[in-house]
């Protein structure tokens, strides 16, 4: 007879019980009936009073297959998230079962001093981790091991508090803010690998007096050390994607130019993969502008270095021909041909004459950029062309734009439009509405026409979720 399985843990039944042991049962007596009347009486067999040796071996193994089952299903979950906030908060779920406690917090500061640091709670609010930070930080479980971990004396133990109202020497803002949060106990555990060093402390807290037991701990230990590799990932991942981010901004204008007769506003969403999309702004001389966007194939930091070397040379081609659009394009073109032959690039330059409210463009291969008014709102006439790179000799003719005082000419890339998950022609529909429907309150603000074409375009927070696509808006209002 098989002996029951324990319950699980992984969300079902915090409670991890010692299995129960099974009895022999008793064999049958034969029938007496059919035994012959000169058959010798059958000697009884004697009930056995406790388990065996089978039966105490076969119990063992039954709770390791489902301690090994438990773990694998929360390692399983663990593993299935991709950013620091999910993964932390699964972290704190499957500890808090493990160890049989209802709240807790995971404090993130990676030995490196790279960052990022952040503090994470389960069944605790903003304000209640404020009141955790007013305690003195050597006085927590999980602010020791970070201290300890800091002066290079870390630890892999944990550190259990079974209860914390009956301890000598509790620091009197620790009781105050315990028993204002209304826990009594607390299990705490470091954060770390051998290849990555220390990286945080998480603890658990109780609303009783409590601690796990010895198995308890031994799995929430196995539980954390995968939780700390996986978290190692992670964060490599997030600071690979800051630094991304951080060169594609330094690529792209600090600040927008200030040119008498127009307003400027400009917004740009960077893939996590670091994508190639641009824009700029250019004073030029007899107070004209120069606005650009564009965008290169291909993701990463390759992409991310072509485009910053097609947007300095595209701002040198500006100052010195930037009244003709199709000549700034024709010279970019032959440079992107001649040192990048295996890429190609869409862009679109606009000469701009604010005095006079026109704008003369040419594109290759680029969205055409949309018109917005009091009583209009409208598409720009660009011909059909060819992106850079693409033909042996690039040619497209311009365009010339007249706007009137108070128009916006908004200029974007094609992310903005492959991030709607929509076909083109939809995506440009939805453009156009989300343009027409600008409240007239806001028209007079290219900041404010800029977000609410964000918005509503990509609602959401489609705009700031992961995407393989940039998104970048340029918007210059005529006064």
């Amino acid at each position: 007879m098989n002996a029951p399985h324990p319950p699980k843990v992984a969300g079902i039944d915090p409670t991890v019980p010692t299995p129960a042991h099974t009895v022999a049962p008793t064999p049958p007596a034969p029938d007496a009936a059919h035994a012959p009347d000169t058959a010798l009486p059958v000697p009884s067999t004697p009930t056995p009073t406790g388990p065996g040796p089978g039966m105490l071996l076969q119990d063992r193994l039954a709770g390791w297959v489902s301690d090994l089952t438990t773990l694998h299903e929360l390692t399983e979950r663990l593993s299935a998230t991709n950013a620091l906030e999910p993964a932390l908060q699964e972290l704190l779920r499957a500890g808090s079962a493990l160890v049989g406690a209802r709240r807790g917090l995971v404090a993130l500061e990676p030995g490196d001093g790279l960052g990022p640091r952040t503090t994470a709670g389960l069944g605790l609010g903003r304000a209640d981790l404020g009141h955790l930070e007013t305690v003195p930080r050597d006085a927590l479980p999980h602010g020791t091991l970070l201290d300890a971990a800091g002066r290079g004396t870390g630890t892999h133990d944990g550190i259990a508090h079974p209860d914390l109202f009956a301890e000598d020497g509790l620091d009197p803002r620790h009781r105050e803010v315990a028993a204002r949060l209304g826990y009594a106990a607390s299990y705490a555990l470091p954060l770390s690998t051998r290849s990555a060093g220390h990286l945080g402390a998480a603890v658990w807290l109780y609303d009783e007096p409590a601690e796990p037991d010895e198995r308890r701990r031994h799995l929430a230990g196995l539980y954390v050390r995968h939780a700390s590799e996986h978290l190692a990932r992670l964060l490599e991942v997030e600071r690979t994607r800051a630094r991304m981010a951080t060169i594609t901004e330094e690529l792209l204008p600090s600040r927008l130019p200030r040119v008498a007769g127009v307003q400027l506003a400009a917004r740009h969403r960077t893939s996590p993969r670091g994508g190639g999309d641009w824009y700029d702004a250019l004073p030029l001389p007899d107070a004209a502008l120069g606005l650009s966007v564009g965008s290169v194939t291909g993701s990463g930091p390759s992409a991310v270095a072509a485009m910053g070397r097609l947007r300095a040379s595209l701002r040198a081609y500006a100052v010195m021909e930037g009244e003709d659009p199709v000549a700034v394009l024709s010279d970019l073109e032959l440079l992107l041909r001649l040192t990048e032959p295996a890429r190609s690039a869409t862009a679109l330059f606009a000469y701009c004459e604010p005095a006079l409210r026109r704008v003369t463009l040419a594109g290759a291969g680029h969205s055409p950029p949309l018109l917005i008014g009091e009583r209009r709102t409208e598409f720009a006439e660009t011909s059909v062309s060819a992106p850079l790179g693409m033909l042996a000799c690039w040619e497209a003719p311009s365009v010339e734009v007249q706007a009137e005082a108070g128009d916006t000419v908004l200029l974007y890339t094609d992310g903005l439009l492959h991030r709607t998950g929509d076909p083109m022609d939809r995506a440009f529909a939805r453009l156009h509405a989300a343009a027409a429907s600008i409240p007239r309150a806001l028209r007079h603000d290219p900041e404010a026409v800029t977000d609410h074409v964000l918005r509503t375009v990509l609602p959401d927070g489609r705009d700031t979720a992961d995407s393989p696509e940039d998104v970048v808006l340029l918007a210059a209002r005529f006064d």
